[in-house]
């Protein structure tokens, strides 16, 4: 396996670098460690970041103590920094890209941050750091709409070994189709709530006939929740405290993607969790 870890040698990207140093140690992967240079400069400011940066990089494979034992290499480029990942990654086809969460800026309100444009664009698992360093992850959440691209964000958060033996929590969220006509026609509260446990019944069972189907049966626990998904996944969060988030993507392209936005791009700019975000099978 392999791991692509890109820096800016910030505090957040030390934080992404030793995260990713004790992951490539769990499951024995190859560690590339990036940094992109800034080519909007004279070529003598270039080359003397870029040797700047090569004795850095050099330094940290040496002295971070969560890269022991790691096979770390050290790759400085020049360019803008989302292409320069891009780049990075098309040649060395990681398994996964670990990046420090961004400062954002007035500019992301339309193009979106480093780590936003690599999701986009990019075939392959990025994970967002925003704590400390964990050599596991204990407490997982994974949201699921029971479709292709949730099945894939759970095999690839298993094949990179996120996901451990305690399994993870599976939250999903619905609505419940005639609560608002119950409301409305005054029935008790009482029919009201059984109405509501008689539909996560059933997506409860929806949920289970979904993870046999997609050979995904393991130790996962459930969270039926009503509501729309950034209200169910901000309330899962607070309450219970996950280190880890792993949500899949849909692949949406053009207009629509770059104003909207997904369910995932929301989650990274408001939820200070860690995040892995999959992308489908083929982009």
């Amino acid at each position: 396996m392999k791991i692509l870890v890109a820096t800016d040698f910030s505090t957040r990207s030390n934080r992404a670098l030793r995260q990713a140093g004790l992951l490539a140690q769990q499951i024995k992967a190859e560690l590339h460690i990036l940094h992109v240079v800034d080519d909007d400069q004279p070529p003598e400011m270039i080359r003397a970041e870029k040797r700047e940066a090569e004795r850095i990089l050099n330094e940290q494979i040496t002295s971070v103590a969560d890269l022991e034992n790691v096979s770390s290499h050290a790759l400085v480029l020049e360019g803008d920094p989302f292409d320069g990942i891009l780049r990075a990654a098309a040649d060395i086809r990681p398994d996964l890209v670990v990046m420090g969460s961004h400062r954002k800026q007035m500019l992301d309100m339309f193009m979106g941050t480093t780590l936003e444009r690599v999701i986009r664009k990019g075939t392959f698992p990025v994970l967002m750091v925003n704590h400390e360093a964990q050599r596991s992850y204990r407490r997982v959440v994974v949201p699921v709409d029971m479709t292709d691209a949730s099945a894939h964000a759970l095999r690839a958060a298993l094949a990179l070994g996120l996901i451990g033996e305690t399994g993870a929590t599976l939250l999903h969220g619905f609505f419940a189709a005639a609560k608002g006509q119950m409301l409305v026609a005054g029935l008790e509260m009482g029919a009201i709530s059984e109405h509501v446990a008689n539909e996560r019944q059933a997506k409860t069972n929806e949920l289970t006939k979904f993870l046999v189907e997609k050979d995904l049966v393991g130790r996962w626990q459930f969270r039926i929740e009503e509501g729309g998904p950034m209200e169910v996944i901000a309330k899962a969060v607070e309450q219970l405290q996950p280190d880890l988030l792993v949500m899949g993507t849909h692949g949406r392209t053009g207009l629509a993607k770059a104003l909207i936005g997904s369910v995932a791009e929301e989650v990274l700019r408001t939820v200070s969790v860690d995040i892995l975000v999959v992308p489908p099978v083929s982009r």
